[in-house]
This record gives structure tokens, sequence and C-alpha cells, in this order.
């Protein structure tokens, strides 16, 4: 009854201290982006800037948005957020203007004390406002998760709480594998593209 099993979906977890974290990161996305045939990637940041654990997602837009090229699009940044609010009509948005784009989602996420720090990377979409226990539509065709705090009681008071170190720090991984996944990629396309 082998053909009745479900396909084990690709999930890694890295923790943002481990002296190999960027290599095991940069892996794991490089490896999800290789597993999709897309010519254009939207990385869609999701997370506000009012709540220090939910800026996560801002954060790594605002530097992703610096590095913007044909082979990818950043959506949300500091300066224009992704969230709760308005996440549907950003979907519908990527549907409308990039119907065969791939998409990267990238969140802040709660978690259980032994998981806080730890950066995921999942096959599939992401579902965005769990912790938080709203209900939004899912998105992505892989996602990274920053687990920035615990979660379980007060929610949006442990993410307003959240130390911007700890942040900062899985921010920076995420922000530095997938500008280098992206930057091979790219050249990987150019050289097919050339032959």
């Amino acid at each position: 009854m082998n053909f009745l099993r479900k396909k084990q979906l690709f999930k890694n977890i890295v923790n943002f201290s481990d002296s190999n974290a960027f290599q095991s990161v940069f892996e794991s996305i490089n490896q999800m982006m290789n597993q999709f045939i897309y010519d254009h990637w939207i990385v869609l940041c999701i997370g506000t800037d009012r709540s220090t654990g939910d800026a996560l997602g801002p954060l790594i837009g605002s530097k992703l948005k610096l590095l913007e090229s044909n082979f990818f699009t950043v959506l949300g940044t500091l300066d224009s957020p992704v969230h709760a609010l308005n996440l549907q009509e950003k979907i519908d948005f990527i549907q409308a203007t990039y119907p065969t784009s791939g998409i990267i989602s990238i969140d802040a996420s709660l978690g259980k004390v032994s998981s806080v720090g730890t950066i995921q990377i999942i096959e599939g979409p992401l579902k965005p406002g769990a912790g938080v226990h709203k209900e939004l539509p899912k998105v992505g065709d892989f996602h990274i998760t920053g687990i920035v705090n615990v979660g379980g009681f007060m929610e949006y008071f442990v993410l307003q709480n959240t130390r911007l170190h700890l942040v900062m720090e899985i921010a920076d991984i995420i922000y530095l594998s997938l500008s280098k996944a992206m930057r091979i990629n790219k050249q990987k396309k150019e050289n097919v593209i050339s032959i």
C-alpha cells in the first residue's frame, strides 16, 4: 500500500546560533528553489514593524529589496509591509501580475521554548497568523519562518515584547541565505539561456 502514502514534504530546522546556520539555511533554500521550475520568484515578507517580534518579514524584505532583479521581486518591507489587513490584496496582486512566478513566504512565528531561535524552511504554503489565532489565506510554494518567541499565551503581548536582537540575528541569516540562493539560481538561469 505504498501508493497511498503521502509524499514527505521537505522541512529543515536550524538554530540561528549554530556555527553552520547560514550554510544550512542557504542549502535548504537552494534545494527548495531547485525543486521548482520558475523564471521568476516573489519573496513575500509578511509582518509589521509595529511589533518587534512581527518585524522579521519586513526587516528581511527591506534588505532584499536593495538586491531586487528581474529574477525576483520583493513584497513586504518596513516602508510597505504586508500584514493581516492587506495580505489577500497582495495575493490577488501577485496572481494578477506574476501568475507564473514562484512564491517564497517569510514570517515570524511563535513556538515552544525549545524552538525559539530556530529558522524553519518548509515545503508548502505558509499559514500566516496561526500563532495569534488568525484565519488568513495560505501562501507560498515554500516558506521560511523564524521562531522569535514562545507561543500559547497572550501572543500579541509576547510578540510586542520580543527581543529585537534575536529578530535581527534571525533576519540576517535568512537575508544572507536568500540573497546567495537568488544570486546562484539567477546565474544558473542565465547560463542555460546563453547556451
